[in-house]
């Protein structure tokens, strides 16, 4: 391994045109894609953690999740992937994902994103996207060197801006680069839907833009939720939003309607919220 440091993320760029290649099926094949959630609930140990939710979102929607802490939102997350035990249906391309396990419910075309980005450290971007790209290959072949790179990794190492660093281990890259890597093995699995919560967290203000010009690139075909706590951000790029509290969804529409929806001003003024994109600052614009 070279003792030389990897490119810091200032030096890579996402190429949000080089999403196209990526982005190679027929858009019809994404056109009736959605997620349904319907009567969604989610208890632990007696606590309500998710309180009957109805959510539905289309392909070309890029819809954000927002909402104090311990609104509910990774939660539902967790419950939507297998990670939690709920309640309810979840359906995606008429297929029910309630009940199936967390690697099955990814075969079925729905992928996530954690707040600290779930790559294998140890391997190089380049075997992370390989891995991801050839989940259906036996565990032998995994690891095994190829004699060419596949196109849909080459191709996605060029949108996420990684190629001068594919053969650097994921465990050195900035934080803002695990996260571009992370989508981009979700881009390599076609997952239809990604669920990502807080991408931009950590990010510089470039990191930022580059990710937002990114996920709605993706959102023209995926199924796209975003959980985010940057409100400047969901102001930004959303097309709409979610707003959650106390496990329940409070509103829904679109960046204006849900800003100067009173409930949920007051709701963020009551939470405390302080600092650059925060809830709190939110609130207060939209008075």
């Amino acid at each position: 391994m070279s003792e030389n440091p990897p490119e810091t993320s200032e030096s890579v760029h996402v190429d949000v045109e080089a999403l196209d290649n990526v982005l190679a099926a027929p858009a019809e094949d994404f056109k009736r894609d959605y997620l349904e959630i319907r009567g969604l609930r989610v208890v632990f140990d007696g606590f309500v953690a998710v309180d009957g939710v109805d959510l539905t979102v289309t392909s070309g929607d890029l819809r954000f999740l927002i909402g104090p802490n311990g609104a509910g939102k990774t939660t539902m997350v967790d419950a939507v992937t297998g990670l939690a035990p709920a309640t309810g249906s979840v359906r995606f391309g008429g297929v029910e994902l309630l009940g199936k396990s967390s690697h099955r419910i990814a075969r079925a075309g729905v992928g996530r994103t954690f707040q600290t980005a779930s790559v294998f450290e140890e391997l190089t971007v380049l075997q992370n996207l390989d891995i991801a790209a050839g989940s259906g290959r036996g565990l032998k072949t995994l690891l095994r060197k190829r004699s060419a790179v596949p196109a849909e990794v080459e191709a996605a190492l060029e949108t996420i801006g990684l190629t001068r660093v594919a053969q650097v281990p994921a465990g050195v890259l900035a934080h803002g680069q695990k996260q571009w890597l992370e989508i981009g093995m979700l881009l390599v699995q076609n997952a239809h839907v990604l669920l990502l919560d807080e991408p931009v967290a950590g990010m510089s203000q470039a990191e930022r833009e580059e990710t937002g010009l990114l996920l709605q690139r993706i959102g023209q075909q995926r199924t796209v939720i975003v959980v985010e706590h940057d409100m400047e951000f969901m102001r930004t790029y959303a097309s709409s939003v979610t707003v959650m509290h106390q496990g329940k969804v409070l509103a829904e529409g679109s960046v204006g309607e849900v800003t100067a929806d009173e409930r949920v001003i007051e709701v963020y003024l009551g939470s405390r919220s302080h600092g650059r994109g925060s809830a709190g600052s939110m609130a207060e614009e939209a008075r």
